[in-house]
C-alpha cells in the first residue's frame, strides 16, 4: 500500500481550506484518510498553517511520500529541520 501525505479540500466555494492528511494513494482526494496531521488556510491573512511535526516525521520515517505542495509546506514550516 503506497501512502501519501497530501491536502484534502474543505470549505465552501471560493473559500478553500485544506487539511493535511495521510492517505492511501489510491483513495480519492476528499475520500477516506488514515490520519490528519494538520491544516492549511491560504485565504486567511498570513496563511494559517498548523502541523503536528512529530506525526509528520513519524509518517515520513515510515515511508509516506509527501506531494509537491505538502513538501513545500513542510520545508517552509520546518518539518524537515526537526528530524
Amino acid at each position: 500500500m503506497a501512502v501519501k501525505i497530501r491536502l484534502t479540500r474543505m470549505g465552501s466555494k471560493k473559500k478553500p481550506f485544506y487539511r493535511v492528511v495521510v492517505a492511501d494513494s489510491r483513495s480519492p482526494r476528499d475520500g477516506k484518510f488514515i490520519d490528519q496531521i494538520g491544516y492549511f488556510n491560504p485565504v486567511a491573512e498570513g496563511e494559517q498553517v498548523k502541523l503536528d511535526v512529530e506525526k509528520a516525521n513519524q509518517w515520513l520515517n515510515n515511508g509516506a511520500q509527501p506531494t509537491e505542495t505538502v513538501k513545500a509546506l513542510f520545508k517552509k514550516h520546518g518539518v524537515y529541520e526537526a528530524k
